[in-house]
């Protein structure tokens, strides 16, 4: 046992860095190239990839409000860029989690509505609540982690 108890010299390590509350993650960086990565994707025509892709890794639990904002843009431009005909393909190649996150992506739009977007999203929403049903809105309308 040590003699010098009231001494804090053996703590090295401020834990205090780690809390939760004080952890910052550098995720802007990683965040652009993963976006110029997509972007790339998105221009080789392999929209349903992109899409897949974006949903997959959507910033839900971040709380960075310009992560989530430059993750609505890219998953804006994907949407806007998959033609009206393959809507019902790309929601049939997708699971029950990515329809959940497609949901809340489509609801965001609605918040934010830009030119010609809301008849798109409303053509995205009615081929998504077809496949998943109701209870995708539910799900999507009580969850509290927003994108």
């Amino acid at each position: 046992m040590a003699k010098n108890t009231a001494s804090s010299a053996f703590r090295k390590i401020d834990v205090d860095q780690y809390n939760e509350d004080n952890y910052k993650e550098d995720e802007c960086e990683l965040v652009k190239q993963f976006f110029v990565f997509l972007n790339l994707i998105i221009f080789t025509g392999k929209n349903i990839e992109a899409l897949k892709t974006v949903l997959r890794t959507a910033p839900i639990s971040s709380r960075n409000q310009m992560v989530k904002d430059a993750a609505m843009n890219v998953v804006m431009q994907v949407l806007l860029s998959v033609k009206s005909s393959q809507i019902e393909e790309a929601v049939n190649a997708l699971d029950s989690d990515q329809l959940d996150v497609l949901m809340k992506y489509i609801y965001r739009g609605f918040e934010t509505p830009s030119e010609g977007s809301s008849g798109q999203l409303l053509a995205w929403h009615e081929k998504v609540h077809a496949v998943a049903g109701v209870g995708c809105i539910v799900r999507v309308l009580t969850d509290k982690k927003r994108v």
